[in-house]
């Protein structure tokens, strides 16, 4: 964390700390500021929405294991490089 006197951009609110070294300091946002422009809760967070994700359906082929793939938590746009969970694991 980079220490500094530093004033929100969006609200004029004193900002103290931030996780990175601004290298422009007119245009920075406090933790409220920048989520409300994110769309986010307020929290800092996360943006990812909360609740169940949303599943697709579908009839896919690994490509690491030539396993049948029956669900995925994306639409692909491209089907030839996808991959079952254990295979996309072993991989990371």
């Amino acid at each position: 964390m980079f220490q500094g006197n530093w004033s929100c951009s969006g609200c004029n609110t004193s900002i103290k700390e931030l996780p990175f070294e601004p290298k422009n300091t007119s245009n920075l946002l406090c933790r409220d500021c920048h989520s409300k422009q994110r769309g986010g809760s307020g929290g800092g967070k996360s943006f990812r929405p909360q609740g169940e994700r949303k599943m697709v359906q579908g009839d896919w082929k690994c490509s690491g294991c030539s396993g049948d793939i029956k669900e995925l938590p994306f639409q692909p746009r491209e089907t030839g490089n996808l991959l079952c969970r254990d295979c996309f694991r072993n991989r990371r």
